[in-house]
């Protein structure tokens, strides 16, 4: 079957709990491609801030114009899409191309009528989550309320931010966490790339005795030797990925032994098809796999992974609490854990236009 049309359409939602100033509202490009059959499929490409015009623009120029007439196969597909947008970079690009492979993906498992787990082959019915947030800009007793409400639904480890200005206010603010988790649950702190290479040793050093499950993004997301030299000088694993955008960047890393655990966002890197090279890749080696955010896709996702990591839930970041969604998400968290609803294909379906956003 052929692919006969590309439309996209332009969703705007405001986040559910800021994540900062600068950060209100999320975009979501939702991409719907027709074949010479009549099926339809759907997918997403998504921005929290920057870029959604240009993206949509690439969807509606360069790659519904490439696609038109070819095969509806996702993988095959996608390396030669790869090809046709190679100049324009990673960034940008992939998560454009996301759209694409999402919606055909979508259609590949609406057609066989299963959801998208199902279509791939589950090996489980259910998936631990941890509590997230964008925190950093918290007051400490905001932050501790926060913890406690995770606590308080069942969550076994939850995530957050770190890179105060002064080092002193991060050992406070994790030790109150710990404080509320108690001995027994996961601790994972976020520094966001805001360290350098002798920063992040003294701050590791200072927060290790609070029993990290990881630290995440320590310093620049590229710096690869960075990372490695790092990694071979601290018992804390490390956890990267949110900001590589190409399956060449994630072998490179894990290849370095520079990473414990990958944390692949499935639409930044361009989709399904290069995650599931990720997570092969990582699977090899022996390293973890986290997907980062949108866990509406990435908790289905995990759900079919040999040795998934706990799936991120963030607070405030749902499709459905953003208003994105005309039906119910396609999948449920309660006690801490994740299932899916079983709705065909991604089960993802978006709302007409974008709910009412207003800047107060």
């Amino acid at each position: 079957m052929t692919i006969t049309r590309l439309s996209t359409r332009l969703l705007t939602g405001r986040l559910g709990r800021s994540w900062g100033a600068g950060v209100p509202h999320n975009h979501v490009v939702v991409v719907t491609v027709e074949t010479d059959r009549g099926d339809r499929g759907t997918g997403f490409s998504w921005t929290p801030t920057i870029g959604a015009r240009a993206v949509q623009a690439l969807l509606e120029n360069d790659i519904a114009d490439f696609v038109r007439g070819r095969d509806e196969a996702p993988e095959p597909l996608w390396d030669a899409l790869r090809n046709h947008l190679h100049e324009a970079g990673p960034g940008l690009a992939t998560i454009a191309q996301a759209g694409l492979d999402l919606a055909l993906w979508d259609l590949r498992a609406r057609r066989s009528g299963a959801s998208l787990a199902t279509h791939l082959g589950p090996r489980r019915d259910d998936v631990a989550v941890y509590g997230s947030g964008v925190n950093l800009h918290y007051p400490l007793d905001e932050l501790v309320e926060q913890v406690r409400g995770w606590v308080a639904a069942g969550f076994d480890s939850v995530k957050v931010k770190v890179g105060r200005p002064d080092l002193a206010e991060d050992v406070e603010r994790i030790s109150a966490v710990r404080d509320v988790l108690g001995p027994g649950r996961g601790l994972m702190i976020d520094a966001n790339q805001r360290w350098d290479l002798p920063t992040a040793r003294r701050a590791i050093a200072s927060l290790e005795r609070f029993d990290l499950t990881w630290v995440e993004e320590p310093l620049c997301a590229d710096d690869l030797a960075g990372h490695r030299s790092l990694r071979a000088h601290t018992d804390v694993p490390v956890a990267l990925g949110e900001n590589l955008h190409t399956v060449h960047r994630f072998h490179e890393f894990i290849a370095a032994d520079a990473v414990d655990v990958v944390q692949p966002n499935i639409v930044r890197v361009g989709g399904l098809t290069p995650f599931r090279r990720i997570v092969e890749s990582a699977r090899v080696r022996s390293v973890g796999v986290a997907p980062h955010l949108l866990h509406e896709l990435s908790g289905q996702v995990a759900l079919t992974l040999a040795e998934p990591t706990a799936v991120e839930v963030v607070d405030g970041g749902q499709f459905a609490t953003m208003g994105l969604l005309a039906e119910p998400s396609p999948v449920t968290v309660d006690g801490g854990r994740l299932r899916g609803t079983g709705a065909p294909g991604l089960g993802l379906t978006f709302a007409d236009e974008s709910p009412t956003v207003t800047d107060g």
